[in-house]
């Protein structure tokens, strides 16, 4: 979680190289979801760490901007749920609970829903270094391991504690052992990416 300047400018830093973007900033019309993550850990930054009253126009202002580009790509993605190096691959319908959390280096596409389901506020916990297909639905209380890859249009709904396998199908159970790391950031993998 960001608690601090030099960490929010660690998750700005870890989730450029997860989005593989090699420029200083992002282009006005090409860089939509690099623009979002910035947006959105602007806002977590400003949440924890800008309490004075004299902050809170930066505090409104960064919560509006985060707000419009959530709303403009379709993306309910709430405040401090995803530690750094998130990628979100491609913009549309993207729904996320507020009690969910998920771990760092987290690549998810398009379509995805993780929430809580009849009425209970507990969402998945879900590792580092997941990868989350296309159309996954992942609801409940439960926890999935680090490593791991959730197939496209995968409806997850109990624990699967064992690190990288895949799961698919619905509901969705162990198809093969085959972990993650073709869809991870290698820099983010290999340690390479900045200390923070």
């Amino acid at each position: 979680m960001i608690h601090s300047y030099k960490s929010y400018l660690y998750y700005l830093a870890q989730d450029k190289i997860a989005l593989g973007e090699t420029r200083r900033r992002p282009r006005p019309f090409r860089d939509e979801i690099w623009r979002f993550e910035i947006r959105l850990r602007r806002a977590e930054y400003a949440d924890v760490c800008c309490k004075h009253v004299w902050q809170l126009p930066y505090r409104l202002i960064s919560r509006f901007l985060y707000h419009s580009s959530s709303v403009r790509l379709g993306f309910s993605v709430p405040l401090h749920v995803f530690g750094e190096g998130l990628s979100i691959a491609h913009y549309g319908y993207l729904v996320v609970n507020s009690s969910a959390r998920v771990g760092k280096n987290c690549r998810i596409q398009e379509g995805v829903t993780i929430g809580a389901t009849g009425g209970s506020e507990k969402a998945p916990v879900i590792g580092d270094n997941v990868f989350i297909g296309s159309g996954a639905k992942i609801i409940g209380d439960i926890r999935l391991a680090d490593n791991m890859v959730i197939g496209a249009g995968s409806v997850v709904v109990s624990s699967f504690l064992t690190p990288g396998i895949t799961v698919a199908g619905v509901p969705a159970g162990k198809i093969s052992s085959k972990d993650s790391s073709p869809y991870i950031s290698p820099q983010l993998l290999q340690g390479k990416a900045l200390a923070e």
